[in-house]
């Protein structure tokens, strides 16, 4: 499972293909499931945990870089 310091050091493009790439194991898991008991019950649980991680530290560096932006440059 990935942590959030895993997360802060991966890019954005990374970030975006960790997201992809699980919500397609989210539905591989729950298709598999529908037909028969699932090897791993909590499964999809962990990946929705992995993608909110994810689309959280994009969140907060998209706010970081806007606030940089926003910030008033002042001459010293």
């Amino acid at each position: 499972m990935a942590k959030k310091d895993d997360m802060t050091k991966k890019t954005d493009a990374e970030l975006m293909k960790l997201v992809a790439e699980t919500r397609a194991q989210i539905r591989t898991e729950r298709f598999t499931a529908a037909g028969a008991r699932p090897k791993d019950p909590s499964a999809v649980r962990k990946f929705r945990r992995i993608v909110a991680r994810a689309l959280t530290e994009r969140g907060v560096r998209k706010r970081a870089s806007t606030q940089n932006a926003a910030e008033p440059v002042t001459a010293a």
